[in-house]
């Protein structure tokens, strides 16, 4: 099974796929990459492939569509099971690892999102929000690295994918509102933590340039105003 043929469906923009990416090269899998437009008509494979959220990304492995992002990721650690591990071993860590990546997805993106989108006040509480969270994140690397390098130890894994597809995101941020997010004084393990993991080997190739996400997020926020959606 895990010799079939795997395709992905992703989106430059969309920290999703490249959670999808990143587990991927990890594991050495050789996967098809089809790009989608996050602005654009879907199309009828990704229709047909997640009928439910018509979201990218969606893992196609052996015909079969896998889609969610950290589902994907949980499924790539089981399938290709003999490449370096994606989830902890223990158990209890593995809990962990899944409370904070919900967390972040759940919770805490919705406000870096609100500050990528929104303007003035709005967009200076979400960003507010979103530092308060980050705070919370460095204790939680604390815990779950347990002096080492990565919320996973001595490689990235599952929480480091989790929160890393977000740093292009997060410079974005930063620059549209003029704030540090990331930084030596208020987050310094999770500043460090960020450079070693754009520096890893699975993740520098795929990870977001800062400079061309900064003018999507420019059309993005354009569209978001001129809908007035929340």
């Amino acid at each position: 099974m895990a010799s079939d043929k795997v395709k992905l469906l992703g989106a430059w923009q969309s920290p999703y796929a490249m959670r999808a990416r990143i587990a991927l090269h990890m594991k050495s899998v050789e996967y098809e990459y089809e790009e989608e437009d996050l602005l654009g008509a879907k199309t009828h494979l990704l229709l047909k492939s997640n009928p439910v959220y018509k979201k990218v990304p969606v893992l196609i492995h052996a015909h079969r569509p896998v889609p969610e992002s950290l589902v994907i990721l949980q499924y790539i650690d089981e399938v290709w099971a003999s490449g370096p591990p994606i989830l902890p071993s223990d158990p209890y860590d593995r809990a962990t690892a899944r409370f904070w990546a919900a967390y972040i997805d759940d919770k805490w993106f919705l406000h870096l999102r609100a500050s990528v989108l929104s303007e003035g006040e709005e967009a200076k509480s979400a960003t507010e929000e979103t530092t308060e969270g980050l705070v919370l994140l460095e204790e939680a690397f604390t815990i779950c690295s347990k002096g080492q390098k990565f919320f996973g130890g001595e490689r990235i894994g599952y929480l480091d994918i989790a929160l890393g597809s977000f740093l292009g995101w997060i410079r974005v941020t930063e620059q549209r509102n003029n704030a540090s997010l990331i930084d030596e004084s208020k987050t310094p393990k999770l500043s460090e933590w960020a450079q070693r993991f754009c520096a890893d080997v699975a993740v520098k190739d795929v990870m977001h340039p800062t400079d061309k996400l900064f003018e999507f997020a420019k059309l993005l926020a354009a569209k978001h105003n001129s809908s007035g959606e929340n």
